[in-house]
């Protein structure tokens, strides 16, 4: 009896950690710093350079991540401000919906396919570094979409992102109240 006792117990400890486990992997916080190194095939090219707004556009190749090659230009040509649009396609794809009673993004797995019919966004700067602030909607083979903040998108065949760069930079802060890097003019 003790035996059979000592086995439920172990059980249902297992089962208990496996639950939490999986629930604290299904959520990733707010100010999680982006992942550099996994687009080495992005290509970027000066589209207008002559003023003191400046327009590139990132052409991403097969395999590259998004949130990476958007964080390794903007440290690469010491993006300060910038807003972008783009269109494309994913083979895999990771977007976040806040949740307010956890402060921090409930991650909605997108493993198939998709277009990318809207990536917009911005960056600024956060704790002295650029951040790439996205918002992404996909549509796979039936016409759903699904959307949310851009947490993690792998190209398959391309991705095409105009950058407009400002000469003004922003500032993000912590907002405390939802554990949330948010740009504050007024720095």
């Amino acid at each position: 009896m003790k035996f059979r006792y000592q086995t439920v117990c172990c059980l249902t400890v297992l089962m208990l950690a496996f639950v939490f486990t999986s629930k604290a992997q299904d959520y990733v916080s707010a100010t999680n710093p982006a992942r550099t190194g996994r687009a080495p095939g992005v290509q970027v090219k000066a589209v207008d350079t002559s003023g003191s707004t400046k327009t590139y556009v990132l052409i991403f190749s097969k395999g590259d991540e998004v949130v990476s090659g958007l964080t390794e230009f903007a440290q690469k040509y010491q993006v300060k401000s910038a807003h972008y649009t783009g269109i494309g396609d994913a083979t895999t794809a990771k977007v976040g919906w806040y949740d307010y009673e956890r402060k921090m993004f409930k991650i909605i797995p997108l493993n198939e396919p998709a277009e990318i019919t809207s990536l917009i966004g911005d960056i600024a700067m956060f704790n002295g570094k650029p951040v790439a602030h996205s918002h992404i909607n996909l549509a796979t083979s039936d016409g759903t979409s699904h959307g949310g903040h851009l947490l993690e998108a792998f190209i398959g065949p391309t991705l095409e992102v105009f950058v407009t760069v400002h000469p003004v930079a922003l500032n993000k802060k912590l907002n405390k109240e939802f554990e949330a890097g948010v740009i504050d003019p007024s720095l």
